[in-house]
């Protein structure tokens, strides 16, 4: 059940419609008509793996995330992801490129 669950609240997600329609829909409008087609069966292939992935990874890791040191570890991940991130833009609006 975890998977209907975390899907409806994903699909009850803003964001995840702001991705789709402009994030996508921007990418896909630069694109030519020829390839548009060819983007749109990528970006919806990749959708349902994702989110089969996401919902069928949480059951699976359930048991794990049960303690509390692997959310330690999950934010502390979370957090050099970010960090480098950040760096890498920082670095990249110096120079000026």
């Amino acid at each position: 059940m975890v998977f209907v669950t975390d899907g409806a609240r994903t699909l009850r997600n803003p964001h995840v419609y702001l991705d789709t329609v402009l994030l996508v829909g921007s990418i896909g409008a630069q694109q030519p008509t020829a390839l548009q087609g060819w983007l749109i069966a990528g970006a919806g292939g990749a959708s349902l793996v994702w989110f089969a992935a996401l919902g069928f990874g949480a059951r699976w890791l359930a048991p794990w995330f049960a303690r509390p040191r692997a959310w330690q570890l999950l934010d502390g991940l979370i957090g050099v992801t970010m960090f480098v991130l950040s760096a890498m833009l920082l670095r990249l609006a110096i120079s000026g490129v």
